[in-house]
């Protein structure tokens, strides 16, 4: 076990304070008064690179220059990519950073804007990483581990004195939890200062390698994959964060894909915010009630805002529909005029806003003289739904829910 990690992060703080960002705690009052707690963002969202990972990747070039002279490299799914490729730049060092082949293409671009060569190579992580070490050893590169390496653990770790210098009575510190890094340095900090905090990590349910790991107190393989959280998306936790974190979390949770989606549009709706599926995964805990929140200060660690633009429209459908406020259904109507008007009249008194509709006249199995019309409606909640539902199959309607 690694000891006095807590040093290793003032001195990491001392090092990387002049090139990063001190976000203070926002409190939401919005936020707080829904959930009836205090609710608390760090907002390492607003970071340079969109990203707390400039800060480990920042720490461990700056405590190595005299390894780095021929250039950096590491694999990442993109906010350590950045992070590495920023730190590289600042440092005047080449870097070289291997992706994932469907790495969003706004983490691409960014990485490259900071003067990066790009390597996309794998369908994971682990992919990517197999790849960075053959190159690191070709060219004699100085690899930097996104998460299993103490220097890179301590730069994250100086996110938690920045929210005790803010707020000393905390009761949960929410983290999202991938490879673990973040969560290492957060919780090593806050346990080796006797802060009675408890440190919770949040995975996906879709890849939750170091749940997996934690349960069954060995390091194991996780299989899936997330869509929404990529940058949480990791197999296989490293020996040293797998360490730390059965020793210093005091739980760890998963949540569902759709849950984290809806979460990201409660970031938009409620507080402006444009959040990244991993750095959405502390509020989805709380959404889905998976913490003991209620009447307690909640801090909740947001840990990126770099999203795909061209996965929000899909994020917010799904996070309508995880709400209730999206439903598409399916119904077989007499093929005759006034049908339509009929159902359209309905969904109207009973306050569903119709999005969309469809016609089949030719589907397979449709009797003669119906069609099946598919409509796509707004909701206003779940309860709504039901209530939509129940209301339809008492009219005589054969309905069917999408």
């Amino acid at each position: 076990m690694v000891e006095n990690l807590k040093d290793e992060i003032i001195k990491a703080y001392e090092n990387i304070s002049p090139y990063v960002k001190n976000i203070p705690l926002y409190h939401s009052a919005s936020f707080s008064e829904n959930y009836g707690a205090g609710i608390y963002f760090k907002l390492e969202s607003l970071q340079r690179t969109g990203s707390f990972k400039v800060r480990g990747a920042l720490n461990a070039i700056l405590k190595n220059k005299d390894k780095c002279s021929k250039g950096v490299i590491t694999a990442s799914a993109g906010n350590h990519a950045q992070g590495v490729a920023f730190s590289a730049k600042l440092i005047g060092v080449p870097a070289v950073i291997v992706m994932p082949v469907h790495t969003p293409l706004v983490k691409i671009n960014n990485t490259k804007a900071y003067g990066a060569e790009i390597v996309l190579h794998g369908e994971t992580y682990d992919d990517a990483a197999t790849m960075a070490e053959i190159l690191a050893d070709e060219r004699g590169l100085y690899l930097i581990h996104p998460f299993n390496n103490i220097d890179v653990i301590a730069g994250q770790g100086t996110i938690a004195i920045e929210i005790l210098k803010d707020i000393e009575k905390i009761d949960n510190i929410i983290i999202p939890v991938g490879g673990g890094g973040l969560a290492s340095g957060v919780a090593a900090y806050i346990k080796e200062t006797n802060n009675s905090a408890k440190i919770i990590g949040v995975q996906s349910e879709a890849v939750n390698g170091m749940t997996a790991s934690i349960r069954k107190r060995r390091i194991v393989r996780a299989t899936g994959a997330s869509f929404i959280a990529e940058g949480i998306s990791v197999k296989t936790p490293g020996d040293i964060t797998f360490e730390i974190c059965s020793k210093y979390l005091d739980d760890i949770i998963t949540v569902s894909e759709n849950m984290i989606a809806a979460s990201i549009l409660e970031y938009m709706e409620r507080a402006k915010l444009v959040v990244e599926g991993a750095g959405a995964a502390p509020l989805a805990a709380i959404m889905s009630r998976s913490v003991d929140y209620k009447d307690k200060n909640n801090v909740l660690l947001v840990s990126g805002g770099n999203i795909d633009i061209n996965m929000i429209s899909r994020i917010i459908s799904k996070g309508m529909s995880t709400s209730g406020r999206f439903l598409e259904l399916t119904l077989n109507l007499k093929d005759s005029p006034g049908s339509l008007a009929a159902i359209t009249k309905f969904l109207a008194d009973e306050g569903a806003n119709i999005l969309d509709i469809r016609h089949d006249r030719f589907g397979a199995g449709l009797p003669i003289g119906f069609s099946r019309v598919n409509l796509e409606l707004e909701t206003k909640s779940r309860e709504h739904i039901e209530q939509i539902v129940i209301a339809l199959k008492k009219a005589g309607y054969d309905v069917t829910v999408c």
